[in-house]
């Protein structure tokens, strides 16, 4: 397996790899005053930019007692950062995962295309405690596997790099955060980012499945133009071609919506508007085709009209690697 990100950043595993029993990292009890203190430098530093922006404190309030044991894939930025409240067993390339304890959370952090290995390794008894916290469409993957009902998340922060501090996805809009999810696990997940003083709403099946289209929307949407127009960042893609990022998102919602047979909030465009000013320098690429754009791709010229012929045109320029079915 070798070396996500995101929405961010994940750990790339090869699924070619076999998961041999190694000895994984685990956060040792030593380590807990000094991770308290960063955590709570790392607050306060939230704490001080939400005021600001005239919000309120962004914190959550870090619980006293440790948060429950949990398994962690993927040594990544996102995986590195769950591992920093104990207690975790962090599970790198060539770790195996345990069949015990049976009932606690499996955060799985790393990229998409990581995943097959990672079901196919898991131990039968542990497959129910697998959480998804990948970006881009997963219901139709997650459904051939078996694992529709598994605790999913959306990750709406970023780590700009190993052992930086986390940007939560707090935004004027949103001073909840927008960050969710959903399953058996998801206070599990909850009471770690918590801990990390981010913030994270536990939803139902329901409520979740428009934000996951609507955050795929966004990293579908600012992407593209952001690539097709050579940007440097989503913040410029959004700035200097605000009716372009529009029209896709409009044209993007509505063809969701009515295959999904689902209905968004309220004010769709200003939530993803807000995030992008939370994340402005976050840089633009049109990555991970088969998890992102393809789902609208295949919606058709009639229903993404715009969606698909600029990515057309990101082909015909060379600059997309991949091929457009």
């Amino acid at each position: 397996m070798k070396s996500f990100h995101t929405v961010t950043a994940f750990l790339i595993l090869n699924t070619s790899t076999a998961w041999t029993a190694t000895t994984p990292s685990i956060t040792r009890p030593s380590t807990k005053l000094n991770m308290a203190s960063k955590n709570a430098q790392k607050i306060a530093s939230r704490d001080k930019w939400a005021s600001a922006r005239g919000m309120t404190s962004t914190s959550t309030t870090p619980t006293t007692e440790s948060s429950p044991l949990c398994t962690i894939i993927g040594g990544g930025r996102i995986g590195s950062l769950l591992s920093s409240t104990e207690p975790s067993l962090l599970l790198k390339r060539g770790d195996a995962i345990p069949d015990q304890p049976e009932g606690t959370p499996i955060f799985v952090a790393t990229r998409n295309d990581s995943l097959d290995g990672i079901i196919e390794e898991c131990p039968p008894n542990r497959l129910g405690d697998l959480v998804f916290l990948q970006n881009g469409y997963l219901d139709g993957y997650l459904e051939g596997k078996g694992l529709s009902d598994n605790t999913q998340s959306l990750l709406f922060l970023s780590v700009p790099a190993m052992g930086a501090e986390a940007v939560d996805g707090i935004t004027a809009v949103n001073p909840e955060g927008l960050t969710c999810a959903k399953g058996v696990h998801a206070e599990a997940l909850r009471e770690r980012l918590g801990s990390l003083g981010l913030k994270c709403n536990v939803v139902s099946k329901e409520d979740y499945q428009p934000a996951m289209i609507e955050k795929l929307i966004w990293i579908s949407t600012y992407m593209l133009v952001g690539t097709a127009k050579e940007c440097a960042s989503v913040g410029q893609a959004g700035a200097e071609h605000t009716e372009l990022v529009q029209s896709i998102v409009s044209e993007l919602c509505a063809a969701s919506a009515e295959k999904e047979g689902i209905t968004f909030k309220d004010g769709t465009m200003e939530r993803l508007a807000a995030y992008t000013d939370v994340v402005t320098d976050f840089p633009c690429g049109v990555k991970e085709f088969e998890w992102r754009n393809e789902y609208f791709y295949k919606l058709g010229d009639e229903k993404c009209p715009i969606h698909n012929g600029l990515l057309r045109e990101c082909k015909e320029k060379g600059l997309i690697a991949f091929d457009l079915p």
